[in-house]
């Protein structure tokens, strides 16, 4: 709620025992406005309390009434809301004002209090403007709270019922000149001369008094509230806990920050002290829902389109195939498709490129399906659409800039099993890799103890060879010839064999057809695998070698770039040699080990499989 309403009253049974009236009376809202200074708590004490002090008043220049103040006249079953003077010298001005219109909404009639000689422009700019912020945003809200809360009563049917009470002491008052002109119509057309609509109002009338000596004559004002307080046709009275809670609904929904700044506007009531302040990080339009619009759950919206930012690469694809049917699917251009496991995706994305998958139709494009002539996917099978990037959400999707930074956390934890094994580099990622591509009729590495057929057995260093025909492991001289092996797949160029399998080659193997096309996907990733177990070997073996280069070339583009993390992003902690930096894959910011040591799944960033994400990330449902 609203920090001034707030301090007084913290709940619905708070709020009743305040206001000291029964929580099934019946009542009524009436409130005043008006300047600073121009009598609002004297005329409520007179009208309502035949002059007792219920709300304070004072001869200083000072403002006597901060904030709002309510009490319950139990004579006319009203609740009297009293308001801080407009144009008051006063901190947070611009939150002030807008708990006005916060009073006024909830309001079955509105005194607007004015001491002056004439009409000033103020009076009718003020209800011109809170007329027109009620329609555009309280009147959605006040329906969805009579809604929520099961109440009999609408409250946004139609707005309050306005008394303008002028007291001059110099002039006439409005229409004096010429009995014949009604004082309502004259207003009305000083409201057109100035622009101002006031149509959220159920009526407007004006009651003046002259006071050629005090005290002020409030008798006719009282006989205008009594008359307008009896008219059920438009505003019916209700239960305290009803008015409490359109204000608390109010309240809850526009409490966001107005720096004062803001003041400098023409209107009382700009749109800015009621809309999201959020801006789009790629065009910088700003949201168009009302203030604290995510608690419902409704996403940021803008007027206008937005731009493309290489940033952010805030393209969103959707299938044609399924658009074309009446849905529309996003897609996810990625490294691997969501059944392959990391490596043998990885192995595939080296071979075919990175992939469109849709959840409906399946894998719906390979970048390099055909290596020459291959189409571009938004000619072919997808829609796109630029959408705008908010502030803490992911709801722009990544393209397939992560597969570098897959090979280099790849290559980081087989750097560690390297470390961990005490063994040359080379020679155990090279067996570590055949073991995540090999095919499932191959015997894994850390079963081969010794050649299956000389039975000699391997050292560090050897060479452990697998026949393409059994699966089986050999040294290098029992496994030197090479034939294709169609029945497994290799074919037609030859691959390495064993002894036995090459002697046995007219004895073909009993595999079907369901099994090789099972694995045919396998195949490829072990072909891609023997490409560059060799080129990978080189690189690992200069694995001291500093990283920064090479991350920096396989850094995401949403990812912080190592230079500008200088701390932890949650716990502040400086980081160091000790204390090593890591990215959360979800939102791109560098934390310490402690920090981001959860792990899931991020498929809006092309993470199929479970990676590291930071605490915060961790607990956004958005890609569980």
């Amino acid at each position: 709620m609203d920090p001034l309403f707030r301090a007084a009253v913290t709940n619905e049974e708070d709020f009743i025992r305040k206001l000291d009236c029964k929580p099934d009376q019946h009542l009524k809202v009436v409130s005043i406005f008006g300047n600073t200074g121009d009598g609002k708590s004297h005329t409520l004490n007179h009208t309502f309390f035949y002059g007792r002090e219920v709300f304070k008043t004072s001869p200083a220049q000072e403002s006597c009434t901060v904030g709002v103040w309510a009490a319950y006249d139990p004579v006319h079953k009203v609740a009297v809301i009293d308001t801080e003077g407009l144009l008051g010298a006063t901190v947070n001005l611009s939150q002030r004002t807008r708990l006005l219109l916060k009073v006024l909404a909830i309001s079955d009639l509105v005194i607007y209090r004015t001491h002056a000689d004439r009409l000033h422009n103020d009076l009718f700019k003020f209800l011109g403007d809170a007329s027109e912020a009620y329609l555009k945003h309280f009147t959605k809200e006040l329906k969805a709270t009579t809604a929520r809360c099961g109440l009999d009563v609408p409250l946004s049917t139609l707005g309050p019922a306005v008394i303008i009470f002028h007291e001059t002491v110099h002039t006439q008052l409005l229409g004096s000149d010429h009995p014949s002109e009604v004082p309502e119509k004259l207003i009305q057309d000083r409201f057109r001369k100035l622009g101002r609509f006031p149509e959220a109002f159920s009526s407007i009338h004006y009651k003046g008094t002259r006071t050629y000596n005090p005290p002020t004559d409030f008798s006719g004002l009282r006989r205008a509230l009594e008359q307008q307080l009896e008219n059920n046709t438009t505003r019916s009275p209700r239960h305290p806990g009803v008015i409490f809670k359109a204000l608390k609904a109010l309240s809850d929904r526009f409490s966001g920050e107005i720096p004062d700044d803001q003041m400098a506007h023409s209107s009382f009531f700009p749109d800015e002290y009621f809309t999201c302040s959020v801006l789009c990080l790629s065009c910088g339009a700003g949201c168009k829902n009302s203030m604290n619009h995510g608690k419902e759950g409704v996403p940021h919206e803008a007027n206008s389109r937005c731009r493309y930012s290489h940033q952010y690469d805030n393209r969103v694809f959707t299938c044609k195939a399924c658009y074309e049917r009446g849905n529309e699917v996003s897609v996810v251009p990625k490294t691997a498709a969501s059944t392959d496991s990391p490596w043998m995706g990885l192995a595939k994305y080296a071979w075919s490129g990175y992939v469109i998958e849709c959840p409906n139709c399946g894998v719906v494009y390979r970048s390099r399906q055909y290596w020459f002539g291959n189409q571009d996917p938004v000619d072919t099978v997808v829609r796109t659409e630029i959408v705008h990037v908010w502030p803490g959400t992911d709801g722009f999707l990544k393209d397939n800039n992560n597969a570098a930074q897959r090979l280099l956390d790849g290559m980081n934890f087989m750097a560690q099993s390297v470390s961990e094994l005490s063994l040359g580099p080379t020679k155990a990622v090279t067996s570590w890799l055949t073991d995540q591509i090999a095919p499932a009729y191959w015997r894994p590495n850390s079963q081969i103890l010794s050649c299956n057929k000389c039975a000699t057995s391997f050292k560090d260093n050897d060479t452990k060879h697998h026949c393409r025909a059994c699966g089986e492991g050999f040294c290098d001289s029992c496994s030197s010839k090479t034939r294709p092996v169609p029945e497994r797949g290799w074919g037609p160029a030859p691959v390495r064999v064993c002894d036995n399998c090459y002697e046995a080659r007219n004895s073909q193997l009993d595999v079907t057809e369901a099994q090789a096309d099972d694995e045919g996907g396998t195949l490829i990733a072990r072909k891609v695998g023997e490409a560059v177990q060799n080129t990978l070997g080189a690189v690992v073996t200069a694995i001291d070698i500093p990283l920064g280069l090479v991350k920096d070339a396989a850094r995401p583009a949403y990812w912080v770039p190592d230079h500008e993390i200088l701390h932890c992003h949650n716990c502040r902690k400086e980081f160091s040699v000790k204390l090593s930096k890591h990215h959360c894959r979800a939102c791109g910011q560098g934390f310490c080990d402690e920090c981001s040591h959860d792990r899931r799944a991020v498929p809006s960033r092309g993470w199929d499989h479970p990676v590291r994400v930071c605490f915060n990330c961790n607990k956004k449902p958005g890609d569980l």
